[in-house]
C-alpha cells in the first residue's frame, strides 16, 4: 500500500504542484471575494 501511494507521487508529481497551486489560488479568490464586501 506505501509502495504505491509513493509511486503514484513519483509518477504525479507535476500534476500534484500544479493541483496545489489551483487549490491556493481558488483560496486566495474566495477569501478576496468575501472580503471585498466589508471594506466597502
Amino acid at each position: 500500500m506505501i509502495h504505491d501511494l509513493k509511486s503514484a507521487l513519483t509518477r504525479s508529481r507535476s500534476t500534484l504542484a500544479e493541483d496545489m497551486v489551483g487549490a491556493v489560488s481558488l483560496l486566495v479568490i474566495l477569501i478576496g471575494g468575501l472580503s471585498i464586501p466589508a471594506i466597502f
